[in-house]
């Protein structure tokens, strides 16, 4: 069997409940009324991100639209802001998946970096043609905050399935 490097055990199937329900806390904390700071992490992107990679055939380009809705609606940003680069996103992990699970998780931090940046440069070019105001240069923190978090949320949303299955004298492994 072929690993790939950096990869000591094999994961277990993924629960698509856990999927999903840490795709709605990650909406759900977006939604937290903390302001409008600039620098403020995308948290639902970096997790469409990362199951866009993880499981590309479970979360596609159609989840990331519908959650870009649902984040245009409660934001009252411009109809599509946020479905436009959550898209994007979707698009973009789906497309290097193969690729970036072949490299540890920090460099797979630095490859996913430029994404993060792509959606931000949408957003707010979305939001200036709209009319809206520009939110200031901290807003240039806010990829490479989500790029440093890559790591915390590899490590959180894949350990479901690094927990050891229950030991069986049939199954070796």
């Amino acid at each position: 069997m072929i690993r790939r490097p950096g990869q000591q055990q094999l994961l277990l199937p993924l629960n698509p409940v856990f999927m999903w329900g840490s795709l709605v806390v990650a909406m759900l904390l977006n939604m937290l009324p903390l302001g409008r700071i600039a620098w403020t992490p995308d948290l639902l992107a970096l997790v469409i991100v990362f199951w866009g990679v993880h499981q590309p055939a479970r979360v596609s380009i159609g989840t990331a639209f519908i959650f870009g809705l649902a984040m245009d609606v409660q934001q009252s940003a411009l109809l599509g802001q946020h479905a436009l680069s959550y898209t994007t996103l979707g698009f973009f992990a789906t497309t290097i998946h193969r690729r970036l699970l072949w490299y540890p998780v920090l460099s797979q931090a630095l490859q996913v970096l430029p994404l993060f940046a792509l959606s931000h440069v949408i957003e707010l070019g979305i939001r200036i043609i709209g009319g809206g105001v520009f939110p200031g240069w901290s807003i240039l923190l806010a990829p490479f905050i989500e790029a440093a978090l890559w790591p915390v949320a590899s490590s959180a949303l894949l350990a479901p399935q690094r927990r050891a299955p229950e030991p069986d004298a049939n199954r070796p492994l």
